[in-house]
């Protein structure tokens, strides 16, 4: 499928994820979530990035983001809103949501997913509803790896892909129509990326999960580089794998435990103690390695709290010593023949 690719793609160097806005893990009021959007605006030069998607709180992630902007009087054209689609709002009809249970919190709505031709225009009008006049500017088909995943057989996954690309075609036709401006991917996998990335062209693409100072392995860098050649911007998240690279107990959003994951865990000790040894801090270490791997514009970066906003968007312009770097691959904490650092 050709769709005319986008010129001049241009990203900061820091986007915002809104997963927090949709109560994810901890539920936040709404002068809360305000105040991190205010913290965004206020930090970030024009036009600010905010990504999110309908699946984020069953769509209360795009409606707290379209109310606090409102709230704040930003301008439409002072924001660039990526809406990864491919659930939609549906009514709540058990005690709790039955897409990702047990990951939201006090959710007043389900959700369902929708991807097809006419499923992905509805994910897309009813997130453009969500947003309370404002609109979303990129687009994708949100974790379609998750989608193919589902199938119960081969013929059923080959139905599936083509949904995606039904799905694309629906996009490509808003693209040509002027409503959105740059079509693109967001996946877990990032072999589902170099798939649909044979059959659509793209013009951004987000890894999330997959390039970090933790994991990097030897494909999907060079793959990632072939997106580079392309043209294709890169946004790299969860570049702290889910929060456990700095402190956290999830790991791509799984519970870890030391004595089930001990390797894991001996590979953050080693990691901490060599950030303290050179008065680094371990974020600021994920967000430089996240940054500057191979055809990486932006990295997407996700807080519930406001007061860390400002010293999220510094971490991308600090500077790492090259001892360091040198003393993770004679360690064997990274990759020994990893080159962009």
């Amino acid at each position: 499928m050709t769709i005319k690719k986008s010129a001049n793609l241009n990203l900061p160097k820091v986007i915002f994820g809104t997963s927090g806005l949709g109560n994810l893990y901890v539920a936040m009021d709404d002068d809360a979530k305000c105040e991190i959007v205010e913290q965004v605006v206020s930090n970030s030069q024009k036009p600010v990035v905010f990504d999110s998607a309908g699946k984020y709180g069953a769509g209360l992630a795009l409606e707290s983001l379209g109310r606090c902007l409102k709230r704040l009087g930003v301008k439409q054209e002072d924001v660039l809103i990526s809406n990864k689609l491919g659930w939609v709002r549906t009514e709540l009809k058990t005690p709790e949501p039955t897409f990702e249970p047990g990951v939201w919190r006090d959710l007043k709505f389900d959700a369902v997913q929708k991807i097809s031709y006419d499923g992905i225009l509805d994910c897309y009008r009813q997130g453009n509803e969500l947003l309370n006049g404002y609109k979303a500017d990129l687009v994708s088909v949100h974790d379609p790896d998750e989608y193919l995943v589902a199938a119960t057989s081969e013929g059923d996954r080959q139905q599936r892909y083509r949904d995606v690309l039904g799905a694309y075609r629906a996009l490509g036709e808003l693209k040509e129509q002027g409503e959105v401006a740059a079509i693109g991917v967001g996946s877990k996998d990032w072999r589902m990326i170099q798939q649909i990335s044979k059959d659509i062209e793209l013009d951004w693409a987000m890894i999330a999960n997959s390039m970090t100072v933790h994991s990097h392995p030897n494909d999907l860098v060079a793959f990632m580089e072939e997106l580079e050649r392309k043209g294709v911007a890169i946004i790299n998240s969860a570049v702290f794998n889910a929060g456990f690279l700095i402190g956290g107990d999830y790991y791509n959003y799984h519970l870890m435990d030391k004595e089930t994951h001990a390797d894991l865990f001996k590979w953050r000790d080693d990691f901490f103690a060599l950030c303290s040894k050179y008065d680094i801090k371990p974020a600021e270490a994920c967000v430089a390695f996240g940054l500057h791997a191979p055809g990486v514009k932006s990295i997407a970066l996700s807080t519930t709290n406001a007061a860390r906003v400002k010293g999220n968007i510094a971490m991308a312009d600090v500077q790492i010593p090259a001892a360091f770097w040198d003393e993770m691959k004679a360690t064997g904490l990274i990759n020994k023949n990893y080159a962009y650092i």
